[in-house]
């Protein structure tokens, strides 16, 4: 089992957003290895297959409620959050639209919204509980490999891949900031998995994926700075 806890205090992660897909196979998988997770929700009277998790987690699976365009609700997660120790803090997010559309001719709202869910929300949640984790912990968000500029020659996706690309660099900005805790920063490009996001034609599922994210993550405990990485610790250019 991959931990950093001791008996006195079981590892423990906050998952954001693991109300299904790829956040809900992740707090799986890490209930699986023996963490506690808490995991949010966006909608606060809904059932989610995180509920089902949860009934199933003997105790070890919490769930709160986030939504990341409200940044409002944000003091108040922090405040039931204060008690706890969070050895991970992932902020899984992503949102697409206008697959096919030239930048020129997305509708300014239609981009604010991408930007805001993918970039500026996940930083939200990070700057609000960044000192829930400690100094050997781990800080990290669901990039792609389409936020890589340098491996960008076909184009397409143009606001989604904007968006992780701002992500990236909003997260590389924040671990410099942070250069001197000793915490690990990672930015997660899990490929074309079959997700609501990436669709039935994607050639991976969420099965065989989730276990290689979490190798990832749970590798990099304890080693300081920002790594881009896919789903076998490889890195991906910036």
């Amino acid at each position: 089992m991959s931990s950093t806890g001791t008996e006195q205090h079981p590892p423990t992660a906050l998952v954001v957003g693991a109300s299904r897909g790829l956040g809900h196979a992740m707090a799986a998988e890490l209930l699986d290895r023996g963490w506690h997770v808490v995991g949010t929700v966006r909608d606060t009277a809904a059932r989610t297959p995180l509920h089902d998790l949860a009934e199933r987690a003997d105790g070890r699976l919490t769930i709160e409620h986030l939504d990341l365009n409200d940044p409002g609700r944000l003091p108040r997660l922090r405040e039931r959050l204060a008690h706890r120790r969070l050895d991970v803090l992932f902020v899984n997010a992503g949102i697409t639209n206008n697959q096919r559309t030239p930048i020129g001719a997305v509708a300014t709202a239609d981009f604010v919204d991408v930007m805001v869910t993918n970039a500026l929300g996940p930083m939200r949640v990070i700057e609000a509980l960044e000192e829930l984790v400690p100094p050997a912990g781990l800080i990290g968000a669901m990039s792609s490999g389409q936020g890589s500029i340098t491996n960008n020659t076909a184009g397409g996706r143009e606001v989604y891949r904007a968006s992780k690309a701002a992500l990236n660099m909003l997260l590389r900005s924040f671990a410099a900031r942070q250069s001197g805790t000793g915490r690990a920063f990672v930015l997660l490009a899990p490929g074309w998995i079959r997700t609501d996001l990436g669709g039935p034609d994607a050639p991976f599922t969420i099965e065989e994926t989730v276990p290689l994210l979490v190798d990832v993550l749970l590798s990099r405990l304890g080693t300081p700075g920002l790594a881009y990485l896919d789903r076998f610790g490889r890195t991906v250019p910036w």
